[in-house]
């Protein structure tokens, strides 16, 4: 039971200098002790003379690497990184499914004050190479399957590692983990980079994201830390960890949380609904970290009877909007079991708001809640047009505040500027309300970004394959509501005319597979409709609510 000081909700009133009241949220569990002024890796290590001997890694095959294990693979790894050349500020590649070796490589960059930016191994040649460039990664490691994407260029040269028997010119895992030698001791900074995802944010181009040493140890200590955290771990949990470790929701939430605090995590390579209800009732896991097409499963699929699934205790979704039948549903087939939802994004480090008391006692938080603010950070609802601060029960923009948001955007000051202000708020693009509970609610985006199964799909990428085809002038894409992926692409496109004035007769199949032939397949059309204009405004901004408008008009489908 909290004490009534911290239960009671607290908005701090300032009076800014238009004489309007900034009505700052707070989250109802008091401030904790936050160490952000060490490394990443020696904050999540911090316990590992009590850990050692425990069960840290556990692959699907039944492999199992303890907490001693991880740290000295880690180290060996990183031992290897610095023989090859890899010092303090250099960039690695984490291009790999659910693996040991992933944690082991993710963990050996940050011992050596190095960076890791992960990467879809589905990626095309294309979106591979974009993120080498941008990011100028010295070191990929991933699958020997993959090697024939990666494209040595003049600004692009690197050394691939596998994590298998590897191809010509390529080095093996194994053979860099054995090197010997001795790791250099390193002067990390608190708000040095340590991991560089790449995100939309809230509207255009992929960026990449910095986050710190800082910035993750702060989220994380807010989520899992304390005697009272958002997220309750124990030291005997079984986390599973089905959604991918390169995206951020399963790197912060699964690896670093459990690692802080002990538990075993559970990794799947790949999503397959038979193989994870064998291994959550062979394990007997006890926490879900989930999308809602994952829920949705859990909630409706028949394999489901066929399981003992009365080890987990919480499951927790986020990446989209749980919607109010999934729950409802989830709640009827599995009623011991704990679901809730969190809000976050990579920009944010990643957790904003997440239940209280996740996972310790029965859920008081109301359907389609996104829980409330996660502690030491501010929060505030602010009207999108004006930017003036709005209170409880009223929508707006979502914006947060805090040393657990990112350092910015990588080489772009302008996109930076644009998502955090100059009182250091970072602007999600969500829309969203406060309620007299102090439970977060999203009820739109001003962001552009389609979410498939919890990915992210930006249009303005869509937009410009479109766009460089020859047989089409124009294009826009937007988003439509699936049931089984939460959002699917469309794509409206602007036919080009030859110099007769007929049209080029391109085909929707046509457009689709020149599409498919460059992106991973969450990034696929869903379906092509062939528009005479793309309805933009006078400064030739794509208005995406007429588009959206004309698609429910034409599968009569909500938007």
């Amino acid at each position: 039971m909290l004490p009534s000081s911290a239960a009671t909700s607290i908005i701090d009133a300032q009076k800014t200098n238009s004489n309007q009241t900034t009505h700052i949220f707070k989250s109802k569990l008091p401030d904790i002790p936050i160490n952000n002024t060490i490394p990443l890796h020696t904050y999540s290590f911090q316990n590992l003379p009590q850990v050692s001997h425990r069960p840290c890694l556990i692959t699907g095959d039944g492999k199992t690497f303890t907490y001693g294990d991880t740290h000295r693979a880690s180290r060996s790894f990183a031992m290897g990184l610095c023989n090859l050349g890899i010092r303090k500020g250099d960039v690695i590649m984490i291009l790999l499914p659910n693996s040991p070796e992933f944690v082991f490589s993710f963990w050996a960059a940050s011992m050596l004050g190095a960076v890791s930016t992960t990467a879809n191994p589905s990626y095309t040649s294309a979106e591979i190479t974009k993120q080498l460039k941008a990011s100028k990664a010295k070191i990929i490691i991933t699958h020997a399957i993959h090697v024939h994407k990666l494209k040595q260029e003049e600004e692009t040269t690197f050394i691939v590692i596998t994590v298998d028997n590897p191809p010509e010119n390529c080095m093996s895992f194994s053979a860099v983990s054995n090197m010997e030698g001795k790791l250099p001791e390193v002067d990390i900074d608190p708000d040095d980079m340590v991991t560089l995802p790449f995100s939309s944010g809230t509207t255009g181009l992929p960026k990449g994201v910095i986050l710190t040493h800082r910035s993750l140890i702060t989220n994380v200590a807010q989520t899992v830390d304390g005697k009272n955290p958002n997220l309750h771990m124990k030291e005997d949990d079984v986390v599973l960890c089905v959604l991918p470790l390169f995206h951020i929701y399963a790197l912060h939430s699964v690896m670093l949380c459990s690692m802080r605090v002990g538990c075993r995590i559970l990794l799947m390579e790949k999503f397959e609904m038979r193989a994870l209800l064998e291994l959550v009732e062979k394990h007997r896991v006890t926490i879900v970290m989930a999308v809602p097409p994952l829920v949705a499963a859990l909630s409706k699929n028949p394999m489901v009877e066929e399981y003992d699934l009365s080890s987990i205790r919480m499951v927790m979704s986020g990446g989209a909007l749980l919607s109010k039948d999934i729950e409802e549903a989830f709640h009827s087939k599995l009623p011991q079991t704990i679901l809730g939802q969190a809000l976050g994004m990579t920009e944010s480090g990643p957790v904003i708001g997440m239940p209280l008391g996740f996972a310790k006692h029965p859920m008081t938080t109301k359907l389609e809640s996104c829980g409330s603010l996660i502690r030491n950070a501010e929060m505030k609802i602010v009207e999108p047009l004006t930017g003036s601060s709005l209170p409880y029960n009223t929508s707006g923009e979502i914006c947060i505040r805090g040393e657990q948001i990112m350092k910015g955007y990588l080489n772009d000051e302008k996109a930076t500027a644009e998502a955090i202000d100059e009182e250091g708020w970072l602007h999600t693009g969500d829309i969203g309300y406060v309620d007299n509970n102090d439970e977060i609610f999203i009820v739109d985006r001003l962001k552009e970004i389609i979410k498939f199964k919890g990915y992210q799909v930006a249009p303005a990428e869509l937009e410009g394959l479109l766009r460089s085809h020859h047989s089409i002038e124009d294009a826009a894409v937007v988003s439509q509501k699936d049931d089984v992926a939460g959002e699917v692409p469309v794509a409206f496109v602007v036919r080009s005319s030859s110099n007769n004035g007929n049209f080029d007769l391109i085909t929707e199949d046509a457009i689709k597979d020149f599409i498919a032939k460059q992106v991973v397949f969450y990034k696929r059309l869903k379906r092509v409709i062939f528009i005479n204009e793309i309805p933009k405004s006078a400064i030739g901004k794509i208005l995406r609510k007429e588009l959206k408008a004309k698609l429910a008009s034409y599968y009569h489908q909500p938007i």
